[in-house]
């Protein structure tokens, strides 16, 4: 891969450039920031700090559209994770990062380095990871693949968090054909900080000095950021592509990190995550206003004979790169040391705003900071609706006919999307530091504040079927979905971390995905009042010329003030009044009834009003507030008749007898959007009512475990909650088994 050896006419005259991700227009652009050609230890640099991965080329003008700041907002968009308040001088910070392509290669070490990344990410701004989430999407549960994509990411994920210890408290999986050849694999981290503690990425102060802790560098994940920025085609080797994490190594950093945040002597902090030594150097000066030298002689290698370009590119794991005063290093060093954790001085903050490399006495790249990182190329790609949009949007909603209604009750619990999630999160540790309240399998995790009654609710979400048909409403009914997780569990929505995830941003078409939907996913955080404050974008997501349906993921954390508060996703007691808040219409487009019947998705997304989803919220949380709610669970996939079973799925042996009006297929599995299901005891009905507006009574719980609707006086579902629950918990096992 390196050759250092090439002389700088070479790399021009071979377009050796290309094969590093660079195009002729861009090398031409190198030459122009250089007023030189740059040599193979340059081009490397510029080919990863100005992959899509590291400067975010196409999609920087969609993400200027973000609301990133309110009330409660501490850090926005630009550091190593988003920071907001949560009163008594704490913060929460967190972020949700992709590691796709790797994860599609090697996916156990692929989803496992994903954590280990992203809990850098936050540990960076000084905080201590407290809960991590992640949200899955891989092809049909019956390809030999897929199953084995699955179960190695779940067991990369459950390997890195349970022996880090930071408890994994939930996530989604889904499961549609168009992530085949292209796995999603998203984790999310949430840290808890002290407002005084919060640190940042900056090199500043001439002549302090560069200090590198943690793993040593191999010749693992080279080239990981340009590779993660391109097609990657199955045939195709990238094995050495992928890093490889070290979660005991992790661990350790962890604590070292959260000691050294307390010295005065640390002046910058940030972890080597995409592009390595690269990125963290050159974007820590970048932020500060300086220049920085690394002399590479003295990183700790893991590999012999390493050249100056395999250093600067490796993305081994485990590593932070830290700015400290001159004449104090051996402070921070004696803390690295304490906990076992090596810590060695690489070079020195420089006024000049330049970014030197050196090894065995001769310079390999002297370049202007700027060129790296605010100047690298920001592209206006070409947008145009596809040509089937409008063709989708004319379809006539047919409801279908002549439907057993037990029969697809049964049949939709057993979907893999719908299917319970437990045998991949029982494989994960979620009560680790003992601060779990709501685990996997709520509506959103909740997690106490340690020494406070204050809780945090985080989920993650995101339906692509809606926005494969009209990524605009798809956007914001992620967000809103998000939202309605956090408010059943009593919490206050706060704020969102993104990971967008999508096609190639050349293709017109994919870019207007990406175009709508940001849109989409503004107009709902305006509405709900939930900026966005971090995130991250994976584009190129597709193989044979078919890209992923657009994939933006929604990670959100709301405040319980109070775990009293806190709201059960499923019945509680015999006797209590269940509610349906909100109409139902009939909306099938992008439904798993439709992907049960027809096996793809075709006609209109389900409508969202915005205004109404927000007042059903503050309503249902004002209702929660005042002690009048018994459970909360909002309906989704699969409709109403899927919710009410979900909410009767606990230990309790409750049952269900509750009528509806209208058409019975639409009344049961319609995915209308801003709906609830509710229960509330007897006598705090008149109470609820006055509260909720949209309420309408339509059964009661029940002690005999029965699943009973009648809809329009006709008797049509009659089930076992036992057997339901058995065929929801056994339908993931059972065809992985398959």
């Amino acid at each position: 891969m390196s050759n250092n050896s090439m002389t700088n006419e070479q790399i021009e005259t071979e377009k050796i450039y290309r094969e590093m991700g660079l195009t002729d227009e861009e090398f031409q652009l190198v030459k122009e920031k250089m007023q030189r050609l740059p040599n193979y230890t340059e081009t490397g640099i510029f080919s990863v700090m100005w992959s899509e991965h590291c400067s975010y080329k196409t999609s920087t003008p969609l993400l200027k559209k973000f609301p990133t700041k309110g009330e409660h907002v501490l850090q926005g968009p630009g550091e190593g994770a988003g920071v907001v308040d949560i009163g008594d001088e704490q913060a929460v910070v967190f972020k949700i990062e992709s590691h796709n392509s790797p994860s599609y290669i090697e996916p156990f070490e692929g989803s496992a380095t994903g954590v280990g990344g992203i809990l850098r990410d936050v540990f960076s701004m000084g905080a201590k990871p407290i809960a991590a989430l992640n949200s899955l999407r891989f092809g049909k549960l019956d390809q030999d693949r897929t199953k084995w994509l699955f179960t190695e990411a779940v067991r990369g994920i459950a390997n890195y968090g349970n022996t880090i210890g930071v408890p994994t408290v939930g996530g989604e999986v889904q499961f549609d054909e168009s992530y085949e050849a292209n796995p999603l694999v998203n984790a999310m981290v949430v840290g808890l900080v002290n407002h005084q503690d919060v640190q940042k990425g900056v090199a500043s102060g001439v002549g302090n000095t560069v200090i590198y802790a943690g793993g040593k560098t191999g010749r693992d994940g080279i080239h990981g950021a340009t590779f993660s920025s391109d097609i990657v085609e199955a045939e195709e080797d990238h094995k050495s592509a992928v890093a490889i994490g070290d979660p005991h190594m992790g661990k350790k950093l962890i604590e070292a990190c959260l000691e050294v945040i307390h010295s005065d002597a640390l002046v910058g902090i940030q972890d080597m995550g995409a592009a390595g030594l690269t990125s963290s150097a050159s974007e820590m000066a970048s932020k500060a206003g300086t220049g920085i030298e690394l002399v590479l002689d003295h990183v700790p290698q893991r590999e012999e004979n390493m050249n100056a370009y395999e250093m600067m590119l490796s993305e081994s794991q485990e590593r932070m790169l830290l700015v400290v005063e001159k004449g104090r290093e051996h402070e921070i060093i004696a803390i690295f040391e304490k906990h076992g954790v090596e810590a060695v001085a690489i070079g020195e903050v420089l006024e000049e705003e330049v970014f030197r490399t050196k090894h065995q006495g001769e310079i390999y790249a002297e370049i202007p900071v700027a060129a790296l990182t605010d100047d690298a190329p920001v592209y206006e790609m070409p947008s145009k609706e596809p040509d089937n949009y409008r063709a989708l949007q004319a379809q006539e909603v047919t409801i279908p006919a002549d439907l057993n209604h037990s029969e697809m009750l049964r049949t939709l619990l057993q979907q893999p999307t719908i299917a319970s999630k437990e045998w991949a999160y029982k494989q994960y540790d979620s009560e680790a530091q003992g601060n779990t309240i709501a685990g996997p399998g709520h509506d959103a995790a909740v997690v106490k504040i340690d020494g406070t009654d204050k809780a945090i609710a985080i989920t993650t979400d995101c339906n692509s079927r809606y926005l494969y048909l009209d990524p605009n409403v798809g956007g914001q009914i992620a967000v809103a979905e998000a939202s309605r997780n956090i408010v059943c569990t009593g919490a206050k929505p706060l704020a969102i971390t993104d990971g967008l995830n999508y096609g190639d941003p050349t293709k017109p078409e994919n870019f207007w995905q990406m175009e709508q939907s940001i849109d989409g996913i503004r107009e709902a955080c305006l509405a709900l009042e939930t900026p966005v404050i971090s995130g991250n974008v994976s584009l190129y997501n597709e193989s044979k010329g078919e890209a992923i349906m657009p994939t933006p993921i929604i990670g959100m954390v709301g405040l319980l003030e109070d775990t009293k508060y806190l709201t059960p996703n499923t019945f509680q007691a015999a006797g209590d009044a269940i509610y349906l808040i909100g109409e139902t219409e009939a909306e099938f487009g992008g439904s798993e009834l439709q992907n049960v019947l027809e096996g793809k998705y075709a006609g209109k997304a389900p409508k969202i009003n915005l205004e109404t989803e927000t007042a059903r919220q503050k309503q249902i949380l004002e209702a929660i507030r005042a002690g009048v709610v018994a459970s909360a669970h909002d309906i989704s996939e699969g409709g109403f008749a899927v919710a009410l079973a979900e909410s009767a799925f606990n230990e309790k042996g409750l049952g269900v007898a509750v009528t509806l009006e209208g058409d019975a297929t639409t009344a049961l599995f319609s995915e209308t959007q801003s709906r609830f299901i509710l229960s509330v005891k007897k006598e705090n009905k008149a109470k609820f009512e006055e509260i909720v507006r949209d309420a309408t009574e339509i059964g009661t719980v029940t002690t005999d475990g029965t699943y009973e609707i009648q809809v329009s006086g006709q008797a049509i579902i009659k089930e076992n909650v036992d057997q339901l629950n058995t065929l929801w918990k056994e339908a993931i096992p059972a065809l992985l088994k398959s």
